[in-house]
């Protein structure tokens, strides 16, 4: 008798342990990774959690390679804490131990994230059939824990893409070219070779991005020549790069181009070198 009330007593102990953890994850019927955005602009992997929410790997167009990952809950914190973020097998590979990959911060009212080395270590741990995990307590009861996991199940085909998707961005972004300042050979409206490679970044960008809400053209001329011809001249310059961004999808009401001939001058016009860096076009734009 003594036995059966101890026993009794350790499976209450246990049940209310479990009634105090809340578990979301999806199950191997319903779990489905998709890649949600297919750009050289931005790549993002997503994975719905029944009721609770979505996770999200993204990368988008930059010098720098970068990735980062965010919980996007339905309901967000109410306070700040500390989630950590475990990786551990699933329940079809028993006896395989897990290990604890880093903290994610908590703050209130704001969906989580994790930076590029710990979001990389994530998709390494699915890829090899592990399940990242957080484990945090509610921030309503301290006595309930939650936990929530990434499922393994059709990870693989949507993984690789988003790694296919990912290698083929942009290696520039909006922030590197919004400011551009382009230089012409002399006596002509023709692009130097650097400044050439350097429109041809902008018109690719905006023909996978045309959403600006403002651009303004400004031609200049070095103090070769008469004033009327190169005054004439930096107009021309400045309504061929607006053409060029027209023809990359634009709106032309968008569009202020002008030319100012020999106004502000940026170097000497004593020097070939001076004359070369005032015969330019500024390019600004802006997005909403």
């Amino acid at each position: 008798m003594k036995k059966l009330i101890t026993l009794l007593t350790l499976s209450l102990y246990m049940f209310q342990a479990d009634a105090g953890i809340r578990q979301y994850r999806a199950d191997i019927q319903n779990s489905n990774w998709q890649l949600t955005d297919d750009s050289r602009l931005q790549c993002t992997l997503s994975h719905q959690i029944p009721r609770y929410g979505e996770a999200k790997f993204y990368s988008s167009a930059s010098r720098n390679m970068n990735m980062e990952f965010e919980l996007e809950m339905m309901r967000l914190p109410d306070s700040y804490s500390l989630a950590e973020v475990r990786s551990e097998a699933p329940n079809w590979r028993p006896g395989v131990g897990g290990r604890i990959l880093a903290d994610m911060k908590l703050h209130k009212q704001f969906s989580p994230g994790l930076p590029k080395k710990i979001a990389w270590n994530m998709l390494n741990e699915l890829d090899q059939g592990m399940s990242p995990t957080f484990y945090y307590n509610d921030w309503y009861s301290d006595n309930e824990k939650i936990t929530v996991g990434l499922s393994t199940a059709r990870f693989q085909k949507a993984y690789q893409a988003f790694v296919g998707c990912v290698g083929n961005l942009l290696n520039f972004s909006f922030e590197d070219i919004s400011y551009t300042v382009l230089n012409y050979q002399f006596g002509s409206d023709k692009l130097t070779k650097a400044s050439q490679k350097r429109m041809n970044m902008i018109v690719e960008y905006l023909s996978l991005d045309p959403n600006l809400e403002l651009v303004l053209i400004d031609g200049y001329s070095d103090s070769y020549g008469g004033r009327n011809t190169n005054l004439k001249m930096s107009q021309r310059r400045a309504n061929n790069v607006r053409d060029l961004i027209v023809s990359s999808g634009i709106d032309a009401n968008r569009i202020e181009a002008n030319g100012y001939g020999e106004k502000r001058h940026v170097a000497s016009n004593e020097t070939i070198i001076g004359r070369s860096k005032n015969r330019r076009v500024v390019i600004r734009m802006e997005q909403p």
